[in-house]
């Protein structure tokens, strides 16, 4: 008796093992029976059929959404060849399961032609179309948000909307590009809530900035600045922040009138040592922008810097909007290069680092509005030689003079140049209009041409030109 249980009980045995290795051997060769490939089924098969099954079966190019047919293109070829063949033993790899299993799954293989599928581009654009299509006179959802206003962070929640989630439906599109027939299901999209983990980062980015300061440096000077000193209101969104600084605007205009040079006087001491007030007209000078002082500012505080300067924020008028003068501070602003234009005494003076290196007899526009060389303090907006003046004459006719040295400092067109066809040189000529020989020019500073070559390299761009 006990004979017969050991040899019923090795019997069993050796079947259990010869089941479990037979059926261990076929999980580890055949794809379950409920696996698809690229949406081509190749359950029960070796690799190397579902290999030659895909392989051999053309690409419907079809994209359905929610069961309605959207996109039918032309069918080609699977996209699969010879090269491919090891992805498929890796792919019953990755599906294999120690007993069989109905689940049903959907193995994508991606070659190169698969990736660069010429009707990808029209696929998803059938999607974008009829997403669009199905969202029209919907409402959209409005996410939840973190916002700094007032000094205090606070989340506002979200609004729920009936509209389809096109980002999450071109996601399921590029997850499932690789089967020939691509089927897609669209969900409502859904708002983020106040408890979501972005909005919490949200929260989490702003409160950074809660508390801090920051040191503002304008040419020698420091101003101190608080985040509620900066920032109205702020939030942070896919990674970068947004900032409203219009709490800075009142400070930035108070430093402007302390320090700012563009559309004020100067006090200006002349060649002959006399002290005058320059009138506030010209283009020479800068002033700090607001808004760009704003940013500055409020992006050194979310970086947690300690100290930041003006020079990047200001801004000027003419030729260089960039501003002129910033960081010069001696000589009331103007700096100790400049050119000097006297139109009473129709001469200029040119200086470098303090130094009058060379002066000139001069002839200064016409005496009348149209024509006068205007008082101010400007700059030398660029240079050129030789060059080509263009404009009109008194009677209303072009002119087109060719000039060796130009060095042009209002945005009307006045300049230094030399005047190779002018024959009264004499200083009351400016007086009179009419002949450009004879009187006055149209607004530049006429000069010899002995004496234009030394002036032109005299000059330099941006310096500023006093005209009194």
């Amino acid at each position: 008796m006990q004979l017969r249980l050991k040899y019923l009980i090795t019997t069993v045995v050796v079947l259990l093992i010869v089941i479990l290795g037979g059926m261990s051997w076929h999980q580890h060769t055949h794809f379950n029976r409920n696996v698809t490939i690229n949406g081509v089924p190749v359950g029960g098969m070796t690799a190397q059929q579902a290999y030659s099954k895909v392989k051999n079966t053309k690409r419907a190019n079809k994209v359905y959404l929610n069961g309605q047919l959207i996109y039918r293109g032309n069918a080609t070829s699977s996209g699969i060849s010879s090269r491919d063949r090891g992805v498929f033993e890796r792919a019953l790899k990755k599906q294999m399961t120690f007993f069989p299993s109905g689940k049903q799954q959907n193995l994508l293989v991606w070659t190169d032609q698969i990736k660069n599928d010429p009707q990808s581009a029209a696929k998803r654009q059938a999607v974008v179309n009829r997403t669009q299509q199905m969202n029209r006179g919907k409402r959209a959802q409005v996410d939840a948000y973190a916002v700094l206003e007032h000094g205090q962070v606070k989340l506002v929640a979200g609004k729920a909307g009936n509209q389809y989630d096109q980002a999450d439906l071109l996601r399921q599109f590029k997850q499932r590009a690789a089967n020939g027939t691509v089927r897609l299901t669209a969900h409502r999209s859904q708002p983020l809530s106040t408890k979501s983990a972005t909005v919490q980062n949200e929260k989490k980015q702003l409160q950074k900035l809660t508390g801090r300061s920051v040191q503002y440096k304008v040419e020698n000077k420091e101003y101190h600045f608080t985040s509620a000193d900066v920032i109205s209101k702020a939030t942070y969104q896919n990674g970068k922040y947004q900032f409203d600084t219009a709490a800075v605007n009142g400070k930035i205009k108070q430093i402007n009138r302390s320090q700012a040079t563009l559309g004020r006087a100067f006090k200006f001491k002349t060649h002959a040592g006399n002290v005058i007030t320059t009138n506030r007209k010209g283009s020479y000078g800068w002033k700090i922008s607001p808004e760009k002082a704003g940013q500055t500012l409020a992006q050194a505080l979310a970086d947690g810097k300690k100290e930041v300067s003006a020079a990047h924020d200001i801004y000027g008028i003419g030729y260089n909007t960039r501003g002129t003068g910033y960081g010069v501070t001696s000589n009331d602003g103007l700096g100790d290069t400049y050119a000097e234009l006297s139109i009473s005494d129709q001469h200029a003076w040119f200086y470098r680092d303090g130094k009058c290196v060379f002066d000139a007899d001069v002839v200064t526009g016409a005496n009348n509005p149209e024509q006068e060389t205007p008082k101010g303090v400007w700059y030398i907006m660029y240079q050129q030689s030789p060059s080509v003046l263009r404009g009109k004459n008194s009677d209303g006719s072009n002119y087109a003079s060719k000039v060796q040295y130009w060095s042009q400092f209002t945005d009307s067109g006045c300049g230094f140049h030399d005047a190779s066809w002018r024959k009264n040189w004499s200083k009351t000529a400016y007086l009179s209009g009419g002949n450009v020989a004879t009187g006055g020019s149209h607004g530049c500073a006429n000069m010899h041409p002995s004496d234009a070559g030394t002036a032109y390299h005299d000059l330099q761009v941006n310096e500023p030109v006093i005209v009194y």
